[in-house]
């Protein structure tokens, strides 16, 4: 689940990297080829493509890409550690509550290999209060035969909604999440996480998310969620 009281990054040049938008194309192998592990110690950033991405996860992601080009999406960069994972307008520096010497990974960002968990990217419009992920999962988010786990599928709604929320408002917890599953998310099927903020009532803030096949076809997982903001 999202932990949004962690130290969260203010803006910054690796907000809109220019060189993110000249990754356009990929050519891609199976879904479950999984790449070499990666180093630890390296701060990466994992929005970007890697050679597991399907090719409907890939085409998703040079779509909006070039939705970015005008400034009304931004992709959000998303690195391992909970200290580092974001950055985007409105995020305070929270460094006091962390403790970034320790050893900790965040949960969606915890294996050493790609493809095999969760594979994610990540869109912003602040104008809409929108964002969208775009997820492709890996063998490892496996629930009933071939299928991926409901809790990989509340997670993935959990941080999409709340990194919708923290970029619009700041920081915030979860309260509630009510979830609806409507059809199954076959493992290694690309899939695009769409939450947006609904109305905020004082320090209570209502976002709603879809899941839907890639290409908007079939309607996967209906959720509702309640934000509180943290006091500063």
């Amino acid at each position: 689940m999202l932990q949004s009281c962690a130290r969260l990054l203010r803006v910054g040049s690796t907000l809109c990297h220019q060189n993110s938008l000249k990754q356009t194309s990929i050519s891609m192998p199976q879904c479950f080829s999984v790449s070499h592990p990666y180093s630890s110690g390296t701060l990466r950033d994992f929005g970007f493509p890697n050679d597991t991405w399907s090719q409907n996860m890939v085409n998703l992601y040079n779509r909006f890409l070039e939705l970015s080009k005008d400034g009304s999406w931004r992709r959000i960069p998303s690195f391992n550690t909970t200290v580092h994972h974001m950055e985007g307008p409105s995020i305070p520096c929270l460094g006091d509550i962390v403790e970034p010497r320790q050893e900790k990974r965040l949960f969606t960002r915890n294996l050493d290999k790609d493809g095999v968990g969760f594979e994610y990217t990540m869109f912003y419009n602040i104008a809409k209060k929108r964002m969208v992920t775009l997820f492709q999962s890996g063998p490892y988010l496996e629930g009933p035969p071939g299928l991926t786990h409901g809790g990989c599928i509340a997670t993935i709604i959990d941080s999409t909604a709340g990194a919708c929320v923290l970029c619009t408002y700041g920081s915030v917890m979860t309260a509630n999440l009510n979830v609806n599953y409507r059809n199954p998310i076959p493992l290694g099927s690309t899939v695009i996480v769409d939450s947006q903020v609904d109305k905020v009532e004082g320090r209570k803030i209502y976002a709603s998310c879809q899941i839907r096949s890639h290409d908007d076809a079939l309607l996967h997982t209906e959720a509702t969620a309640l934000f509180i903001k943290l006091n500063p």
